[in-house]
């Protein structure tokens, strides 16, 4: 239920997107995105960084683009984030006494710390290279392309980065007191 609530606002997009156009998709993610902060306050009484920092990108992009009706600035969105992401992560493996990776997961996962510190750098270069995709398809592609791209492609690179980091992990995960093998 957490992911489907996650992606709401990306999944409106797209729908909105197929049949209206990009500027009713635009004012679509805007709506969405604060209906999603108004639910989770109501249900949490607080509200996420990660929310919160959603919320200003698409009001800033989605603005511009409504404003100026230059669908590039909403294409944007998706490597800004990436990069906001990436730049924090980076930042965790000098600020503080653990990678942020290891803050998120730490209670579930007991590694070492350079496991977490290289996970955390595998977390940053993810982050830039989702980033540096978006834009070569947002630049070199159509918007239909893009749109399909941001919902499905990201998406799956996501699952397919998880996954990879699920194998890299496996070896170090610790099964009643042993080291997987």
């Amino acid at each position: 239920m957490k992911l489907l609530f996650d992606f709401f606002p990306i999944i409106v997009f797209f729908v909105a997107y197929k049949l209206y156009g990009i500027y009713v998709a635009t004012m679509v993610i805007i709506a969405a995105t604060v209906l999603q902060l108004g639910a989770y306050w109501l249900k949490h009484r607080r509200l996420e960084s990660l929310h919160l920092t959603t919320f200003g990108l698409v009001i800033l992009l989605g603005g511009a683009t409504l404003v100026l009706q230059d669908e590039m600035f909403i294409k944007w969105k998706p490597t800004v984030v990436n990069w906001l992401f990436a730049t924090i992560f980076l930042g965790s493996q000098f600020i503080g006494r653990k990678p942020l990776i290891a803050r998120m997961a730490g209670k579930n996962l007991a590694l070492p710390d350079a496991i977490w510190s290289r996970l955390n750098i595998g977390w940053v270069v993810f982050f830039v290279a989702m980033g540096v995709a978006n834009l070569y398809v947002a630049y070199n592609f159509d918007t239909d392309t893009w749109v399909n791209f941001k919902l499905f492609g990201l998406m799956g690179l996501t699952l397919a980065f998880i996954i990879a980091q699920g194998l890299y992990l496996a070896p170090h995960v610790k099964v009643n007191g042993e080291e997987g093998r």
